[in-house]
């Protein structure tokens, strides 16, 4: 009787400090939309309407399936109908909005439903790829507006609550606690994304997420799942960014980034105690590209960054948010590690170049990513050839994940021989790397800071 009477003086007090959403769900519903699409035409395709198609259908219950697939046909060739894909918010009161540049991308027209049951054609006033944000504008005045955060004040621990339109079911709230901030994703190097566990699902995507403070401080924008729907990891963009996107994409039209000019890896303990690191952390250059920032201030290959504009660098993925914050013009301090000693390197910042630009930039033979080994690869370059003594080889310039990342393939790594075979060039690597068989493991001769060695590779 003693003991549960204290057990209930204990628990109480905690239960009481739960947050309480309701008031904060009130005051911020209105300002969260749903934003459906209707695709681009494609000549004489046949478009017919199921209002549980595409991203997502196979998470619904089957009885939500079968009872609207008895609706009516439309007809045997209907126009594109509108799909709902994702949700967004206002920011100001003449009808601005955020949402993602996926749940957007490829439109022919855009519709916004407000929380009163409008319906309002929307104008993608910009949208960029690379940060997965887009701005809206809908015709219409005295909207209300949600209130913007600070994302970079956010705690790991700290409760999150979410709006959207999973799976089209309107201002759905969910709420969790921030797991992670600054994470990086694969693909994603300019996006220091907040980690939580709020339940986001399809349809939630360009959502806000919101503090208990009810102020917007992140994007609802990606999941991490095997099934489709949710498992407990859930991606926002930070809302600082996110405006300073919408912010450039408003009044220029597009988005400009500071760019070095180096293609980095992740300091492993190995590396740090070769380089003579007293722990494994920055980011290492395994390349300076031609006619970059980085090769007019003197970077070399083998330098390791370990704080950046006083901001220290932890992880490799921590180096490129830092630098695409930097407006191109702008000169910063970059403390490096080389040859066992301390450095400080000024580098005034340039813009960053389209893709396309930095592949053409970056190598002129380089070799399309390769199916098999995900890896991208170009010609041995001349400074390599003579320092490590190669006869040839091709040059790892970067690595996704796959094979190749999985038996331990880096950025810089020369590959010399595949399964026996001397590798001669960019175009032989390829055939070769076609003909390898996928049932057993095959021997990979590599030179890694001019040392050879061989490695296992499994295909599968």
């Amino acid at each position: 009787m003693v003991l549960g009477l204290l057990l209930c003086l204990v628990w109480l007090p905690a239960s009481a400090q739960l947050p309480d959403f309701k008031s904060l769900v009130k005051e911020t519903a209105p300002a969260v939309v749903n934003i459906s699409t209707v695709p681009k035409e494609r000549g004489e395709e046949v478009y017919s309407f199921d209002p549980f198609e595409g991203p997502g259908a196979d998470q619904l219950p089957e009885m939500f399936k079968h009872f609207f697939r008895q609706l009516p046909e439309l007809g045997e060739r209907a126009r594109p109908a509108p799909r709902s894909l994702g949700s967004g918010f206002i920011i100001s009161e003449d009808g601005y909005i955020l949402t993602n540049h996926h749940v957007v991308s490829g439109a022919s027209k855009v519709l916004v439903r407000l929380n009163d049951r409008r319906e309002l054609e929307a104008e993608v006033i910009g949208s960029d790829e690379r940060s997965d944000v887009a701005v809206l504008k809908i015709e219409a005045s005295g909207l209300p507006a949600v209130r913007l955060g600070a994302s970079d004040k956010l705690e790991v621990g700290e409760w999150v609550l979410a709006i959207g339109s999973p799976f089209g079911f309107d201002h759905s709230v969910t709420a969790g606690i921030v797991s992670a901030t600054e994470r990086a994703l694969a693909n994603e190097t300019y996006v220091p994304f907040i980690q939580t566990d709020v339940a986001i699902n399809p349809g939630n995507s360009g959502g806000p997420l919101f503090n208990l403070d009810g102020e917007v401080v992140g994007i609802n924008s990606q999941i991490y799942t095997r099934s489709g729907g949710f498992m407990g990891l859930s991606f926002a963009i930070p809302i600082d960014v996110a405006i300073d996107v919408a912010d450039q994409l408003r009044t220029q039209g597009h988005v400009t980034r500071g760019w070095l000019g180096v293609i980095i890896q992740e300091v492993s303990r190995e590396l740090a105690e070769s380089f003579g690191l007293d722990k494994p952390a920055g980011a290492l250059i395994a390349k300076v590209l031609p006619g970059s920032p980085a090769e007019s201030a003197g970077f070399r290959e083998g330098d390791v960054i370990y704080r950046f504009d006083g901001k220290p660098i932890d992880l490799s993925s921590d180096l490129p948010p830092q630098v695409g914050r930097i407006k191109p013009g702008e000169s910063v301090m970059v403390d490096i590690f080389r040859g066992g000693e301390h450095e400080r390197v000024k580098v005034t910042i340039g813009t960053l170049p389209e893709e396309r630009e930095l592949l053409a930039g970056s190598s002129d033979q380089s070799a399309p990513q390769s199916n098999r080994l995900k890896l991208q690869v170009a010609a041995l370059d001349e400074e390599r050839r003579s320092k490590w003594n190669l006869r040839s080889g091709v040059v790892i310039e970067s690595v996704e994940p796959g094979p190749g990342a999985e038996a331990g393939l880096v950025v810089g790594d020369v590959i010399t021989m595949v399964n026996g075979q001397v590798v001669e060039n960019v175009e032989q690597f390829e055939q070769s790397v076609e003909a390898l068989p996928a049932d057993r493991p095959v021997p990979l001769r590599i030179v890694r800071r001019g040392s050879p060695m061989f490695i296992p590779l499994k295909l599968d």
